[in-house]
């Protein structure tokens, strides 16, 4: 598991965790655009799909002349949510986003998604006036958030869209939204501003490029309002706790096996190893790598604990497209990891790692081989039935404590869970090995214990080069297409 409990997601990718809903919610929204509950008439639908809104007077604090805030500004969908889609069609592409508008399908500019964590390059501008003094920045949009708000009583009581934009490398689609007669923050992601303590006037305006693509008014397009910024003490960000109201089964099954398992499965598959580099006594190659769930089921595992054992047994879980539960199936067991940095219950047959000698024959093997499953990587939202906010819905990963005797693990459509370089075990010892010329494999259901769609697409290779001496061991990454990682290490 890649970071533990409310520390779980990597860098630039953090998302508080909302409220569970409850077991009726089991159902996954479909990857289609979201209908509203409540219709507008013809008279009542804006000219505009979005608007830009402020207050007229908004505060905010500086913390050595830099400001942590959304300055109040946010996008307001009009008559319809607003949705953008983006995919990548090959790590060697641009991404592509489209915003599916109330006609169809229309193309953003070329460029708009440099990646998927971003949001909408440049999408607004801000003119920030005092005295004779003026700044202009420009900044991207993560469109969605958990920070959204209803701002009609019409409008549909919940969101089903994103609740950030999130960071893997490798992720190959993402869905951003605004539910209608909501608002999301459009600087929520965005990097602080330099600016000192002081009175301003803020003109923010929706990039032209976007206004005329969605057809914005330029009263719909643009804002002023006044900003006060002071110096505050004590900064400190607070998060919210991950709720635990997720359960598995009340009890484990009396067969090994019950029901059918016809309808959706889940479709575990690779991306590519990242983040890899050479530990500071180098000796150990280290790595981050996701496992994901391409099918349109979630894949739930129940663990149950044997009578004083650290054990569990493992069952896998199946529903109809529905939710409803059809049947499930032993799958393997759950161990409890006391080490460092785990401290959890762990799934045995989930993932593998190995490092490949040239000719593809394992060299070593990592021995991080046990997991505790988590949606903690947005891989590809536009997968069928993906689950846009899966913390919204009962399909959530606890992974117990010492005390367990049940736990539920669940990897929803669409997403991925990613352990970092930092996990123990997650490296591969290079001081018995030549230099040359390697493949890092992240293998998925490695012995094919669990059920899935497919096993073919369970395997990727990236190919890396080790040199060096022992003590001294380096390595070299060839890039993967287009794909840019430097955002993993802060560079």
């Amino acid at each position: 598991m890649p970071v533990p409990h409310s520390a779980r997601r990597l860098k630039r990718s953090a998302a508080r965790v909302l409220a569970l809903g409850a077991m009726a919610a089991l159902t996954l929204p479909p990857a289609t655009p979201a209908s509203s509950t409540a219709v507008a008439s013809a008279s009542e639908v804006e000219s505009s799909p979005i608007r830009l809104v402020a207050p007229k007077r908004v505060v905010a604090f500086a913390f050595g002349n830099r400001v942590f805030s959304d300055l109040g500004l946010r996008v307001v969908a009009q008559g319809a949510p607003f949705e953008l889609w983006s995919e990548r069609p090959a790590y060697d592409e641009e991404i592509q986003t489209v915003w599916r508008g109330p006609a169809g399908d229309v193309a953003l500019p070329s460029g708009s998604m440099p990646s998927f964590s971003s949001g909408l390059r440049r999408f607004v501008k801000l003119t920030v006036t005092s005295g004779d003094t003026v700044r202009t920045m420009r900044r991207a949009a993560c469109v969605g958030g958990n920070e959204s708000e209803r701002v009609r009583p019409e409008a549909p009581a919940t969101s089903t869209y994103p609740g950030t934009c999130f960071y893997n490398p490798y992720a190959l689609g993402s869905v951003q939204g605004v539910q209608e007669g909501w608002a999301t923050p459009v600087l929520a992601q965005s990097r602080p501003l330099r600016l000192a303590p002081g009175r301003y006037t803020v003109t923010a305006r929706i990039a032209p490029r976007y206004a005329e693509v969605f057809g914005l008014s330029p009263d719909d397009a643009s804002r002023t309002y006044r900003l006060i910024v002071r110096t505050e003490e004590g900064f400190g960000r607070t998060r919210t706790p991950a709720s635990r109201l997720a359960q598995p089964a009340e009890r484990e099954p009396a067969q090994p096996a019950a029901g059918t398992r016809t309808g959706p499965v889940p479709d575990l598959r690779s991306l590519p190893a990242w983040g890899i580099r050479v530990d500071g006594r180098g000796n150990h190659l280290q790595f981050a790598a996701t496992v994901w769930n391409a099918g349109d089921s979630p894949l739930v595992v129940d663990g149950f604990r044997r009578e004083d054992e650290d054990v569990m047994d493992a069952y896998q879980y199946f529903f109809d497209g529905d939710g409803n539960q059809t049947g499930f199936e032993l799958v393997g067991e759950m161990h409890w990891d006391p080490k460092r940095s785990h401290h959890h219950w762990h799934f045995q047959d989930f993932a593998r790692y190995s490092l490949l000698a040239a000719d593809k024959v394992e060299a070593v093997r990592s021995h991080k081989e046990a997991f505790c499953l988590a949606n903690t990587d947005a891989v590809d939202l536009t997968v069928p039935n993906a689950a846009w906010n899966p913390f919204n819905t009962d399909l959530s990963t606890s992974c117990g404590d010492s005390s367990s005797l049940s736990i539920r693990e669940v990897l929803a459509s669409g997403w991925g869970d990613t352990y970092a370089q930092f996990r123990a075990g997650q490296s591969f010892d290079l001081r018995t090995l030549p230099n040359g010329k390697y493949f890092v494999a992240v293998i998925a259901n490695p012995d094919n214990r669990l059920v899935e769609a497919s096993t073919e697409n369970n395997v990727s290779l990236r190919k890396v080069f080790i040199g060096g001496t022992p003590g001294h061991r380096t390595v070299r990454v060839p890039q993967v297409g287009l794909i840019d990682e430097s955002d993993f290490f802060g560079e």
